[in-house]
């Protein structure tokens, strides 16, 4: 029987030519498609090519670390900009769950008090652990000064929960956390997640902090407070790479939305009368969806 090279020796050379020619364009769109076109942009982003927010429309320029960020030189932070602009605030993360403090929060914290950051601190939020848990932990491990800016709920997946579930687990850790501190929390979160899971007219009283990449505008339908603009951003004092923040606003207003001193602390909570539930109320008053938690 012939075998199989006699019949390849029989295939005309500009035929195998061409097959040859075909299998390694497909490979090349194949490996562009896969692994350069989805990371193209981000290439873009780290080199500054990519379509970022007017300094002039959004003058207050902000970043977000945790310990991915490694050790910070202060110092060079201090004197370094972003299009032009110093860094004027610093979220920081804290916690994760119930159990996960970010080993870098104490140190990043302090330094970004000392060194006159307007400051925040932020939790990741596990959708299927127990959400007033989660805000006692997060309670336990971060004490906000005034002049800081008000906690941060980070909201990015749904644990398999329910629409209805994941937003009754995100009221009772709003709930919890503006009754500790006085203020109401910012829900930081992506674009899509916020217009498909988010959505509910309860939520539109918290200030919204965006995340949305590459872009020179957010077009986001509804009020928001922080744009997350880039993932990837380079900055002196910084290893690696950070992301970048603008705030929707100038400095004084920035400093509006801190912490107030204790003395005007009482105002807010006129707002929204939560001071006088424990844990179990609120808890039991998020499940009957109980509406008697707002102040008209």
């Amino acid at each position: 029987m012939p075998n199989l090279f006699s019949h390849i020796r029989r295939i005309p050379s500009w035929l195998l030519w061409g097959l040859g020619l075909m299998l390694a364009a497909g490979y090349v769109y194949l490996f562009y498609h896969f692994f350069i076109g989805s990371l193209s942009i981000r290439w873009q982003a780290i080199y500054g090519s990519v379509p970022e927010p007017s300094s002039e429309l959004y003058p207050v320029r902000g970043i977000d670390i945790s310990h991915y960020q490694s050790q910070i030189d202060w110092k060079k932070l201090n004197e370094a900009s972003i299009r032009q602009r110093l860094v004027s605030f610093v979220f920081i993360k804290a916690t994760q769950g119930t159990h996960f403090t970010d080993h870098a929060f104490d140190d990043n914290f302090r330094q970004a008090r000392d060194n006159g950051y307007i400051r925040g601190a932020y939790h990741y939020f596990e959708p299927r652990v127990d959400a007033l848990k989660q805000a006692e932990f997060f309670i336990s491990k971060v004490e906000l000064l005034p002049g800081d800016l008000p906690p941060v709920l980070d909201v990015e997946e749904t644990g398999s929960l329910s629409k209805e579930e994941l937003q009754r687990a995100v009221r009772t850790w709003l709930y919890r956390v503006e009754q500790e501190y006085g203020v109401p929390p910012i829900i930081y979160t992506g674009f899509n997640f916020r217009n498909t899971y988010l959505d509910d007219p309860s939520f539109s009283r918290y200030p919204y902090w965006i995340a949305h990449y590459y872009r020179s505008d957010l077009r986001h339908d509804g009020e928001w407070a922080f744009w997350q603009y880039n993932d990837c951003g380079v900055l002196d004092g910084i290893k690696g790479s950070v992301d970048f923040d603008v705030f929707n606003g100038d400095i004084n207003r920035l400093r509006s939305m801190t912490i107030p001193e204790p003395a005007s602390k009482e105002a807010s909570s006129e707002i929204y009368d939560i001071d006088s539930l424990d844990a179990f109320q609120i808890r039991e008053a998020i499940e009957d969806e109980d509406d008697t938690l707002f102040v008209e």
